[in-house]
Parts: structure tokens; sequence; C-alpha cells
């Protein structure tokens, strides 16, 4: 394996958040279409995790290690949050504690998609005819977690496209709420070598949103509904300005949301990378007993995690 590490190798893998019943949130994602593809069990530690992302042959990255995909969800289970009839998550949406907003479906037909999701009794933040964007939805996964619903242009624009198929959806993006959009577009661009697909400004309601993404090649079709693994920054005018204002990162309490997780080529030549890059560190590679991963922390502090493609070593990470 060479020495260097090129950021066109890289991969948004996954997104992760904690939930309070690991049966029933995989098997809302399960519901969505997404597999379970690895479950990491650390008794010693008291907690698991469940990887979950589109396999089936339409898959952008179906068959892929792990490690070589975009737009998983990883989803940890602390042991007993199941039975604590106190235990709640934080969705990331209510104040004092906003910070990471919601994951995103992009699907077929989103108007069978949606209809779909309420035959199943599951519940709905915005429904298609709520408000005044009637093109997006969002359904409530069984913690209250955000999962947006779009449409992709390039099969909702297909004759005959009349019922969904769950084969055909998208782990599409992860939205996370920025202080600073230069800020963070520099470090997503400079530092984590992600590209600026699309800028979405809207001035009237005083916000803009940034997609940023890995590749040209992360899903078929024009447009970012089309894609996978892209990460979404959602910027409010006039946050930057005021030095006291910060977002929730999600790992402080009430927790929720965890942490977003890029794979890269070659670890400890990317972790040497981001050191010359001056980046604030929440874990380097040689910190605690897990040798193998480490976080860098941007500009809000929202912890990434970094971790090895193991296509490029041939070895297993866990």
């Amino acid at each position: 394996m060479a020495s260097t590490t090129e950021t066109k190798n890289y991969k948004f893998n996954h997104s992760m958040i904690r939930v309070k019943d690991p049966k029933e949130s995989v098997k809302f994602y399960e519901f969505l279409g997404m597999k379970m593809l690895k479950r990491l069990e650390f008794p010693e530690a008291k907690f698991d995790l469940y990887f979950l992302g589109y396999d089936s042959p339409k898959a952008v990255s179906g068959g892929n290690n792990l490690w070589d995909r975009e737009g998983l969800i990883e989803l940890t289970h602390n042991h007993g949050t199941e039975n604590d009839l106190n235990y709640k998550i934080n969705n990331g949406n209510v104040e004092p504690y906003r910070g990471f907003g919601h994951t995103c479906i992009s699907v077929d037909n989103i108007q069978a998609a949606c209809q779909r999701l309420e035959d199943a009794g599951y519940r709905f933040q915005k429904k298609l005819s709520d408000g005044r964007m009637r093109h997006i939805a969002f359904a409530l996964d069984p913690d209250g977690y955000w999962v947006e619903i779009v449409g992709q242009k390039s099969l909702e624009l297909a004759e005959g496209v009349k019922e969904t198929d769950v084969e055909t959806y998208r782990m599409n993006h992860t939205m996370i709420r920025v202080k600073d959009a230069q800020k963070s577009l520099k470090f997503y661009q400079e530092v984590l070598g992600m590209t600026l697909l699309r800028t979405h400004e809207n001035e009237k309601a005083a916000f803009n949103l940034y997609f940023l993404g890995y590749s040209e090649s992360t899903g078929a079709g024009e447009g970012t509904a089309d894609r996978e693994g892209l990460l979404e920054l959602t910027w409010n005018y006039g946050t930057e300005k005021d030095e006291a204002f910060s977002y929730h990162d999600g790992n402080k309490g009430p927790q929720g949301f965890g942490h977003i997780c890029v794979s890269v080529d070659n670890l400890e030549a990317a972790c040497a990378r981001f050191e010359s890059l001056n980046v604030n560190w929440k874990k380097r590679l040689t910190d605690g007993r897990m040798k193998n991963v480490a976080f860098v922390l941007d500009p809000d502090g929202y912890w990434v995690e970094i971790v090895q493609n193991e296509r490029f070593t041939g070895k297993d990470n866990f």
C-alpha cells in the first residue's frame, strides 16, 4: 500500500445516530429498503453498532465492503436504553440543542413512497400536503429523527413509474447546521477534499444550503437528488456574527447524532496530512485503545470519524 493519501479516494461512508431500541430502528430503516450490512458488538463497553445501507443490484455501491461505500447509516445502541422509560434521544431540531438536522432518502416516486410509509403507521414531521413546499416530506424514525424524502429526477421523469421500488432508493444526504458557512466550506473542501456540487440561496428566508460530495460518479442522472452520500450544510444568515452562538454537536447531553465518517485510502498518511493542516483533534490514532480510528473536529465541533477503506489494505478493520 502506498504511503501517501489522495482525497479523490475518500468516501463519505456513514452518519451515526444513537437509538433507544435497535429492533424498532432497524425495522424502520429496513422498511426504507436498507439492509443490515454489519453488526459490531462491544459487550465490555456495553454498546452495539448496526450498519445499514442500500445493497440491491440497483444500489450505487451494492456489494462493496463496508468501508468502500457511501451513504450508510450507523445506529449506536447503548445497552439498556430500550428499557429506560426516561431515556430520550435529542433529534437535533429542538432548541436549545439544534445542530444535526436530518438524513435524506431519495426515491423513485415520492407520492407512492410517502403513502407506503403512512400506510405502515410511521409518523411524519411534514407530509407532502403540508406547507408550501409540496415536493419534499419529512418522515420520523422511531426516535423522532427527521428523514427527508425527495424524488430522484431521473426516475420520476421516467415513463411508467407509478409505484415505488425500495431497491432504487438512495441514502442521499445528511444535513448539519453550520455557524460560519465560509469556514465550514473551507474545511470540507480543503481538508476533507469534498467538492461543492450545488448551492441553494434563499435570501427571503435568510438561509443557504450547500451540497458537497466526493465524486462525480456518486449517482446516475443529473442533479444532487440522484446521488448518494452527500453532505448538506445549512447556514442561517448572521450566526457567524454572534460570538456567543454555537450549535449542539450531539455528543454533549442530551445526546443523539454522533458523527459523520470518512473512509480513506491510507489511514496513517491521511492523519499525518490532517496534522499538517492543523486540524483540531477529538481523538488521534494513538489515543485510547482503538488504534484504527481517529476523529477530527469540524469548525462547529461536529465529530468526523476517519477510518481505513479496506479495499486498499485487504485487511478487516474489525
